[in-house]
């Protein structure tokens, strides 16, 4: 899990806002340095209620969202909205782009999961920066979009929790206009299901994967925790893209440009 390291800026403030809302099973915060304004006062709103729409189509808890009905074929993909179709396509790429390692049919459910949550918070963090919030933190239960800065010449700080040392940090990463996304087994137990076996993948304790979006950042960190050893070297071979893994055994590593 990721989570930032900075001062905070207290709501209403001339230097920023926060907001923190329980959505999707988890928490998402938003921290803006920006200052306010009724623009993004009201762009906040938006986002806030981007991400309960999201949980509405696209949560496998929901009986009734458009996921569930779509994987028990009481409705056709046309029938259930663009975001689904798009979800769905990018799932495809994702599922190319890392030789079947990402997959939202693992264990024979549908559950785009893996993608649907960096995707929201990438378009969430979007919808900010369009009303004039261009140095922002979006936070989705510890995958987190980066813009701008965390104050003037200063970068965002985001610490990255051991999964094996409560309370403790193996890394700090710095940067601008960043995203972060760690995949592992310190918040929900093996989760992330090996594609290929159909069993949780338990190699590797954690994954933390850097990039420029985090709808692929966050996928990509699926599909490589998913494969385990070979992680480190498939990792290396990204363009975009930089990795630190912790092992079961509490073994770290990381890409030379980590």
């Amino acid at each position: 899990m990721s989570e930032p390291v900075s001062e905070p800026v207290s709501e209403g403030r001339r230097g920023g806002v926060r907001h923190v809302e329980h959505v999707m099973g988890t928490v998402f915060s938003f921290d803006i340095r920006d200052p306010a304004t009724p623009a993004i006062g009201r762009a906040l709103k938006e986002a806030v209620a981007w991400l309960h729409h999201v949980d509405e189509v696209f949560s496998p808890y929901r009986p009734d969202s458009a996921i569930s009905r779509l994987g028990r074929g009481e409705l056709s993909v046309e029938r259930c909205g663009p975001e689904v179709a798009e979800v769905l396509g990018l799932c495809e790429a994702a599922e190319r782009a890392t030789d079947g390692w990402f997959s939202h049919t693992a264990g024979g459910r549908l559950d785009p999961s893996g993608m649907v949550k960096g995707w929201a918070v990438e378009r969430a963090s979007a919808i900010l920066y369009g009303a004039g919030a261009h140095n922002t933190c979006v936070n989705g239960g510890g995958d987190i979009q980066l813009r701008g800065e965390a104050a003037p010449g200063v970068p965002w700080r985001v610490g990255i929790a051991h999964p094996l040392l409560p309370g403790a940090l193996c890394a700090v990463v710095t940067g601008r206009d960043l995203a972060v996304a760690t995949s592992g087994t310190a918040e929900r137990g093996p989760h992330v299901l090996d594609p290929h076996t159909g069993e949780p993948a338990t190699a590797l304790a954690s994954l933390t994967l850097t990039g420029p979006g985090l709808t692929w950042t966050d996928a990509l960190a699926t599909a490589a925790f998913a494969m385990g050893p070979a992680a480190r070297a498939w990792t290396e071979a990204l363009e975009s893209h930089q990795a630190m893994g912790v092992t079961a055994t509490g073994d770290l590593w990381q890409t030379p440009g980590f």
